[in-house]
């Protein structure tokens, strides 16, 4: 009984089981049937894409559009893919070498995908997420080639859709060998003009590209990847790091031996001299400038700054950039190996409206005016004096005194000795104005061991000067090396009333259907009070009076203008400013070479030219005073207020506070001027000047 119980419990179980079983199976058959339909209409368009890409003819190639560059008028500088070099060969004329390495290192499945690798696309975006970061591309052979004969480079969803669908486009109705070809010869660009493998081959080892061996073609191969990186011509290191990559995948995917990928590597490369550029009129160091910026900090593709057709609109001024040349010019003599550049910045704005990296472009197209590696002597003083003026206790009559001097430094473990220019000292205490006038090295050396040269730097730094800088006495001499551009900007902080600018060569970039790839916007930043660079501005106004060390080129500027001479042994400075423009001139020889007396005097004459033709339509503008200042009459000999006993007085500026308080004598009394607009007025004394003044 208790058996046959058993037996009915369990058919009744069984007939629920096989119930709830039932629901449950037709659920997976609707499952897999909506899945096969999806499949089923997945690959129906698919098809229907492949009969619309297959139908639609592709178009015509559009990266051969030539760049055009402007200047801030908008008046062309120049329009790029002149001179391209570009030679077409057969795939059967390229070695089997070449087409090896290009495959290794760009598209190792390019004979199994169908223009699109979506095995490579998959790997890629695994590699990426365990960086954070784009380490890894996903780009074929095929994509390329459809990106640079029928798109532009913006890094775009909607152009990156495109290139896949050209990309498969290619791939239905070109052979692998055809599509091939055209990348070798018309989707690779080499630099220096180069397209082409038969081109770069003629470029870099000057022979036809069928006669290339293992080591010179995986060099060529890797060049495409940037060749601003990989081109022999601009990095040899690079250029030889990548042909070793190229190697060894090769050896690793098959394609040679490790044997032979070793004997490339050692093989010696037998790189051709880049050949001479044409001179070009307009511009050409500035040029050269503006592509660097473009490129290597705002991030355009390098074809497409050649050749996409983009316009490049600048700060230039080719009138400015015409007067410079010919001031360089004028003092330069084309026999000798005498160099000079010039930067001229707007203060206001941070725009550079000229530069001139050297005399002959043709023959050097190495940019002196970029180039951090001139001591600026003297000229560096205008940071410590600036920083001076910025402590409790130091103005324009603070005084030292100058005579031969022994200073020590580091807890007193090391020593240094700096000299006068030609071993002329006063042996006497001077000011501020007389040493800034003099340009008189011992009253440096004692103002940074006062302030500190770790605040010197720092006042360096936020003027825009990002060269390297070490906190030793030497520094107030100008002994690290600066470029023009950075000198030229930092004393624009100074004339632009202590705002710094940041310094633009490029105001905006558009492509060649109108969008904006970029636009400048400038950051400003206060990084010295008004009264502060008034005071110093007043200061070096005293270079270009007599007996300062640019006096002999004053009667050629007809305006207010500031500055400060450098010279080294192998260098000679002019850096100075207007409140419109802020120019800085280097004289001197590329390989270090000692410049004589006459030599050094170049760089003032080149500053004066240029500034008075470059400005001659801009009628001549005082520096604007600040609220903040006072100007009062001093005795020089004491730096205390003058009075009618005091010989020799003259008007100082004062940060408002810092003036002195005392007279020069007991006997003798005098009032303050303590309005900023103090002047000396014709005829009479200073004193009679004076009195009308207060009686006014």
């Amino acid at each position: 009984m208790e058996e046959t119980d058993r037996s009915a419990n369990g058919r009744s179980g069984g007939s629920r089981s096989r119930q709830e079983r039932r629901p449950r199976k037709g659920r997976f058959r609707k499952f897999m049937t909506f899945l096969f339909s999806c499949g089923l209409l997945g690959v129906s368009g698919l098809v229907v894409l492949a009969l619309y890409l297959h139908s639609q003819a592709l178009p015509a190639g559009t990266f051969t559009q030539p760049s055009q560059m402007y200047d801030m008028h908008g008046e062309l500088i120049t329009s790029f893919q002149s001179g391209q070099n570009r030679e077409f060969v057969p795939l059967n004329h390229i070695p089997k070498s070449l087409i090896d390495a290009t495959l290794a290192i760009e598209d190792k499945r390019f004979y199994d995908h169908v223009g699109v690798d979506l095995r490579g696309i998959a790997r890629a975006a695994v590699v990426n997420v365990q960086h954070m970061d784009r380490v890894q591309g996903a780009s074929t052979l095929t994509q390329q080639l459809a990106r640079n004969l029928y798109l532009t480079q913006d890094r775009t969803w909607s152009r990156k859709i495109k290139e896949a669908m050209y990309a498969v486009q290619l791939e239905m109705q070109l052979s692998k060998d055809q599509i091939m070809e055209k990348y070798l010869n018309e989707a690779t660009y080499y630099g220096n003009s180069a397209y082409g493998v038969q081109a770069a081959s003629k470029l870099f080892f000057g022979k036809d590209v069928s006669e290339l061996s293992l080591a010179e073609s995986a060099l060529i191969a890797g060049v495409p990847k940037g060749p601003r990186y990989y081109s022999p011509y601009f990095d040899m290191e690079n250029a030889k790091q990548r042909q070793e990559l190229i190697l060894t995948e090769m050896a690793n995917q098959g394609y040679i031996t490790q044997q032979e990928a070793e004997s490339a590597k050692q093989e010696k490369l037998a790189i051709q001299p880049a050949a001479k550029k044409n001179t070009v009129v307009q511009a050409p160091y500035f040029r050269d400038y503006v592509r660097h910026v473009a490129i290597e900090k705002l991030g355009i593709d390098e074809r497409e700054f050649d050749e996409g057709g983009i316009r490049i609109y600048t700060t230039l001024d080719l009138d400015m950039q015409k007067v410079a040349e010919e001031a360089v010019a004028k003092q330069l003599d084309d026999k000798d190996e005498l160099q000079a550049s010039l930067v001229a910045v707007d203060p206001r704005t941070g725009y550079v409206k000229a530069m001139v990296g050297g005399k002959d472009y043709g023959n050097n197209q190495f940019n002196r005016a970029i180039s951090d590696s001139r001591q600026p002597g003297s000229a560096f003083k205008a940071f410590v004096y600036l920083t001076a003026l910025q402590q409790p206790g130091f103005s324009a009559v603070s005084r030292f005194k100058s005579e031969p001097t022994v200073f020590t430094y580091d807890n007193g473990r090391k020593t240094y000795t700096p000299n006068n220019f030609a071993g002329k000292y006063p042996n006497g205490f001077i000011d501020l104005r007389e040493a800034i006038s003099k340009s008189d090295n011992i009253y440096a050396v004692q103002t940074i061991m006062q302030v500190g040269a770790d605040k010197v730097i720092e006042t360096a730094r936020k003027m825009g000067v990002t060269s390297r800088l070490e906190p030793l006495p030497s520094l107030a001499l100008g002994t690290f090396p600066v470029s023009p551009l950075e000198m030229a900007a930092a004393f624009g902080v100074i004339a632009n009333q202590g705002v710094h600018v940041e310094t633009t060569v490029i105001t905006r970039i558009i492509s060649s259907g109108g969008k904006v790839l970029y636009e400048a916007k400038p950051g400003k930043v206060r990084v010295v009070e008004p009264e502060y660079a008034y005071t110093l501005t007043n200061l070096m106004k005293s270079v270009f009076d007599p007996g300062g060390t640019a006096s002999r080129v004053a009667e050629q500027i007809k305006r207010p203008v500031a500055g400060k001479t450098g010279t080294t042994n192998t260098d000679a400075w002019m850096v100075g400013f207007t409140p419109e423009l802020a120019t800085a001139v280097w004289v001197g020889y590329d390989r270090d070479r000692v410049i004589s007396s006459v030599e050094s005097y170049k760089a003032s004459p080149i500053f004066a030219d240029f500034t008075e033709h470059a400005l001659e339509a801009v009628p001549p503008k005082l520096f604007p005073m600040p609220d903040n200042v006072v100007s009062v009459y001093i005795d020089p000999a004491t730096g205390k207020l003058a009075t009618d006993k005091c010989q020799g007085a003259r008007a100082e500026i004062f940060v408002k506070g810092t003036e002195p308080t005392e007279y020069c004598s007991e006997h003798g009394t005098a009032p303050a001027a303590d309005g900023k607009n103090v002047q000396k007025k014709g005829g009479g004394s200073w004193w009679d000047d004076l009195k009308r003044w207060w009686n006014d």
